[in-house]
Formats: structure tokens, C-alpha cells, sequence
């Protein structure tokens, strides 16, 4: 045995290294919640030889109506909470006249960060020291939740409001608008108060894995605090980028929201500032990170992983002479699909035997319905049904399709069918329709939205979006050119097999956790904290890594180490052992 984790797990010399991650979600795994949470559940799964402790946020009430997803033997949960619903806690008055105090002088510092404008010179020391002072408060016992809603709570909001060098969208806040920012202070302020810091709790893991820099970053930021575990933050969507552009509810009330976004924007700045390393997706939520105040020297970029085993089987390119446009995904006006239309009315100029598949999901809800309906009216207007003659049926030259049914039963069946898969969304996050088609070889053309062109890059074409015009350039110079089309497409695929499949991420975090721990020092022997005189590892987590094949190691991909695009030397990134252990990893 080469040593210990912080936990007491041991470490193996043999290469494999047991870690206990903290994986602590927002409205995602273990409930079972659609794709955009997935990757959770795929890291998990290709990590199976580290042990995953899940400390789940529940946002709404139907993702716990969902259930959890099935678990593997690594994982368990092990703490659950809401941010919705009636507060948990006792009344405010049982805490005393000294707790009342400090609430008032911590959420003070939270309320000046959140109603005051921009000039405020100590926001970032206020917020943090306003944070941490609530935090010791919850773990006192004092009885956080109910001093949230009490009326010392809604004073200190409307001095805040109302004072001096507050910010003009709060200035006009009323009572109601003050109590339901106070309950939605509350919501977003309940992991301070769970029960998930105890010996068997966060204080047990080697690190913690926060799946966004909002509510779920909360419990690494404590579990930093009390007892030194390293935090790591990965953002596949940037949330305080959806709260900015689709406020919901009662949030929708100016000061309200203002109020909301303001500590939302400050708990972002405040969780990068603390995170020992930051990953993202794409470049997208990179951006918003730096905007936000994150160090480009702690970011890396992971893209997600998707799993290519499905589309292994699909024949490397398109017939010659077929001329099947598809399009796949969720149907919502940002996708654009009433500009694909007219663009393949440009398309069945020169190619009258062109054909346009559109396959998506079951509608999402009434306005997936909608949308539906005036994408078939548009089509039915565009292209009347043709018949050959007088006696036989019409065809409509394009097609809806669900997802699932006789004519698709599979993604890599939409895709296996397409001589040219399209994308032609307004506006776009990881574009998971177009690293299909890559996987399955096929030429796509995309518009230049989100991560598409990150995820392209070069073996597709892009157009800008919300042009008909220029999307159907692009169809026909593919459609008449069979010989590019195979091309492209041999080349996404081998994109895709490099950049984007489950291995390669799972490869990248395992490179990612080694590093961490091995910059965190050791509890001491039988304790499972940090308290007392910190024992560093044995040997340095590098010495770990397997070096070469034959001992099972892993290629990291030339995405997850080196500068990770940021142009910086990997000792200036990671120092030396860092920089040992990346290079080990590389060698595999």
C-alpha cells in the first residue's frame, strides 16, 4: 500500500487509486432528469473504481416525483434536501438574544451585497464573510431557516432596499416583493443547515465534485471551510446564465429578481474564487466563468462524453445518389425549424428529389405541441402533396417523425438514414444531435450557435443563424458532392471517437481527482476529518499512475492536459507534481 486518502481509503500501488468523491447536484442525479444531467451518471458508471457518495438538490417537486435513477455498486446516497417548499427548522424566537446578534451583523453583509450596485469596493469580502458567518451559525445549531423568515430578515432587506447606494432596480421594493425575496434567500441558503457535515457525512470524502457554482456548490464550499476538502466545480450550463434568461415565477418582479440575481451572481464569484479547479463544456460557459471572476489558470475545458457503442453499427457514409436531409432533436422555436423549412424550398430547386426528415422527441408540452402544429401547416403550404397522376396519392417531401417509432427507433437510426444531418438552431448549448451524426460519419451542417463550432471544428459546415439562405447553400454543395461528404464525414467520426466519447471523459476526471488529492494533505490516522496535524501522502499521487499499457493505464486526451487552450506552460498551470502527474497520464 503506497498511502492513504484523506478519508483513510487506501491507495494501491498498482495504480488504482480509491477516492471518495462528494458529488453534490442541483436538480439533477441520481433523479432520473434528462440529458442534460446524464453525464453524472456516465462518469460515475466509467469510474467505477472510485467511490461516489451523492448529496442531491432537489429544485422543483417533479424531479423527486421522478424518482432515482438506478445506482452502481460505487455509488449510494447518502444526503438529500429541497430548495423548494416549506422551510425546515424551528421557530426563529428560540434562538437567543447573542445568535439573533450575529444573524443580524452575517445576513446584513448579504443583503448589502445583493441590493447594492455595483460600486461597492468589498463585495467579495462581504458576501464571504457573511456566508461563513451563517454557516458556523447553522452548524451551532442555531436555527438558520426560521431567522431567514423571521422579521429581523425582512428589516435588514428593506434597509438594504431602501438605503443609501442601493441599486435602482431594488429601490422601489414593497413588503411583498421583501418577504418573497426573504423566502427565496431562504430556498437558495438551505444547504447552510443540512445535516451532511457530520463524521460519516462530506467530512469523510477525499473531495467534493459540485455539478454547477449555485446551491449544489454550497456544501463544497463548507465541507472547504471546516474541514480543507478540495472543490471541484464542472458546468456543462452556466445556471446563473439560465437565471439570467429565463427568470420564472415570482422571480419575475424586479427588485425581486434583481435581488436574486445578485446573490446568485455573487455565490458564482464566490465558488470560483474557492474552487481548487473549474471545468466546463465548451467555450460558452468559459466565457461566463471568466466574466464571473473565475481564474483562467484554474479552468480546464472537459467536454462531455457521449456513448458511441449505438453507432458503431451504422454504415460509415450515405449512398451516392440519395438526397435525405435529417433533422433530430427537441422540438422548440429556438431550433429554428421554420427557417429549415424555407431553406430546403431552396434546396428542391436543384434537387427535386430531396427529401427532409424531421425526427423528434414526444412534444415536451403544450407549447412543443404548438410549435409542431405551425411547422406542419408551414410544410403543408410549401410543399402541396405531389401525385403522379390524377388517380394516385400525393407525398409531402418532408416527414415528422417521433423518436422511437417504426421509421426511428434509435438516434443512430435518424442519423444512419441522413445523407446530410442539419442543425439549425437559433440558439444552441452542447449540440448532442450533431456528435451523433459525427459518430455515425455522417456530413452535417450546422449553424454557427453555442458549441457547435468547438464541436465541429472544421469537419462540418457552419452557417450563421437564422439565415435560410445561407443553410441552404450549404445543403446543396454537400448534396451534389458526394465525394466531400465522404470526406467530412470520416473525419468527424474520427473527431468524435477522440474528443467526445464517455472514455475520454471519464479519462480526464480521473486524471483531474489524482491531482487534487495529491495537492491535499492526509487526515490524520482513524479520524476520517482534517482536525489536528495534517500527514501528507506517503508518495505523491503521480508515483500512481500506471506507465504504460500493460499496466491498464489510460491515454489522457490531448484536450485534458497541456495548457487546456489556455496558452499557459503546464508547470505554470499545475506546478511540478502536477505537471509529473499529467505527464505520466500523457505517456500512458
Amino acid at each position: 500500500m503506497a498511502g492513504v486518502s484523506r478519508a483513510g481509503t487506501p491507495i494501491w500501488e498498482d495504480g488504482g487509486a480509491v477516492v471518495r468523491v462528494g458529488l453534490l447536484t442541483e436538480g439533477g442525479y441520481p433523479y432520473a432528469s434528462g440529458e442534460a444531467h446524464r453525464w453524472c451518471e456516465r462518469l460515475v458508471h466509467g469510474l467505477a473504481g472510485h467511490e461516489f457518495a451523492c448529496y442531491a438538490l432537489s429544485a422543483q417537486p417533479a424531479e423527486e416525483g421522478r424518482g432515482l435513477a438506478e445506482l452502481p455498486g460505487n455509488a449510494r446516497v447518502l444526503g438529500r434536501g429541497r430548495l423548494w417548499g416549506p422551510a425546515p427548522g424551528a421557530d426563529g424566537r428560540s434562538a437567543g438574544r447573542r445568535a439573533r446578534r450575529r444573524f443580524a451583523e452575517h445576513f446584513g453583509d448579504l443583503v448589502a451585497v445583493c441590493a447594492a450596485g455595483q460600486g461597492v469596493t468589498d463585495r467579495a469580502d462581504r458576501f464571504a464573510r457573511g456566508l461563513g458567518g451563517l454557516a458556523d451559525l447553522a452548524r451551532d445549531g442555531v436555527p438558520l431557516s426560521a431567522l431567514l423568515r423571521s422579521e429581523e430578515a425582512l428589516r435588514l432587506l428593506e434597509a438594504g432596499c431602501h438605503g443609501a447606494g442601493a441599486a435602482s432596480a431594488v429601490q422601489g421594493a414593497r413588503v411583498t416583493d421583501l418577504v418573497t425575496a426573504a423566502d427565496g434567500l431562504e430556498a437558495q441558503l438551505r444547504p447552510l443547515a443540512l445535516d451532511w457535515y457530520g463524521p460519516g457525512g462530506l467530512a469523510a470524502v477525499d473531495l467534493c465534485h459540485a455539478t454547477s457554482a449555485g446551491a449544489a456548490a454550497l456544501p463544497g464550499l463548507l465541507a472547504k471551510r471546516f474541514f480543507g476538502t478540495p472543490l471541484l466545480v464542472t458546468e456543462y450550463g452556466v445556471r446563473l446564465r439560465e437565471h439570467y434568461l429565463a427568470p420564472s415565477g415570482a422571480s419575475r418582479n424586479g427588485p425581486v429578481h434583481a435581488l436574486l440575481t445578485a446573490f446568485r451572481r455573487a455565490l458564482a464569484a464566490e465558488t470560483y474564487a474557492r474552487a481548487d479547479l473549474i471545468t466546463s463544456g465548451g467555450l460558452r460557459a468559459r466565457r461566463w466563468q471568466e466574466r464571473c471572476g473565475a481564474d483562467p489558470a484554474r479552468l480546464r475545458t472537459v467536454p462531455p462524453g457521449l456513448d458511441a457503442g449505438p453507432f458503431a453499427a451504422v454504415p460509415d457514409a450515405a449512398p451516392d445518389d440519395s438526397a435525405t436531409l435529417v433533422w433530430t432533436g427537441a422540438l422548440a422555436p429556438d431550433k429554428d425549424l421554420i427557417g429549415l423549412l424555407h431553406a430546403f424550398a431552396e434546396v428542391r430547386r436543384d434537387h427535386p428529389a430531396a427529401t427532409l426528415r424531421i425526427v423528434a422527441g414526444p412534444d415536451a408540452g403544450p407549447e412543443a405541441a404548438a410549435y409542431r402544429a405551425q411547422c406542419r401547416a408551414l410544410a403543408a403550404q410549401l410543399f402541396p402533396d405531389e401525385a403522379a397522376d390524377d388517380r394516385s396519392a400525393g407525398e409531402n417531401p418532408v416527414s415528422f417523425e417521433e423518436l422511437g417509432g417504426p421509421a426511428a427507433p434509435t438516434p443512430a437510426d435518424a442519423c444512419a438514414a441522413a445523407t446530410v444531418l442539419v442543425l439549425s438552431s437559433g440558439t444552441e448549448g452542447f449540440p448532442r444531435a450533431l456528435v451523433e451524426a459525427m459518430f455515425c460519419g455522417r456530413a452535417t451542417v450546422s449553424t454557427d450557435t453555442g458549441a457547435v463550432r468547438e464541436v465541429i471544428g472544421g469537419t462540418g459546415l457552419v452557417v450563421p443563424p437564422r439565415n435560410p439562405r445561407a443553410l441552404a447553400d450549404a445543403c446543396r454543395a454537400l448534396l451534389a458532392d458526394p465525394g466531400r461528404r465522404a470526406r467530412l464525414g470520416a473525419a468527424a467520426r474520427a473527431r468524435a471517437l477522440e474528443l467526445f466519447t464517455d472514455e475520454r471523459n471519464a479519462a480526464a476526471f480521473r486524471g483531474i481527482y489524482l491531482e487534487l488529492i495529491a495537492r491535499a494533505p492526509a487526515a490524520p490516522a482513524g479520524t476520517g476529518t482534517a482536525g489536528g496535524v495534517p500527514r501528507p501522502f506517503a508518495r505523491p499521487a503521480e508515483s500512481r499512475v500506471p506507465a504504460g499499457p500493460a499496466a491498464g493505464a489510460v491515454r489522457t486526451p490531448s484536450w485534458a492536459d497541456g495548457d487546456g487552450g489556455c496558452g499557459r506552460p503546464r508547470r505554470a498551470r499545475y506546478g511540478a507534481a502536477g505537471e509529473a502527474a499529467a505527464g505520466q497520464a500523457g505517456r500512458g
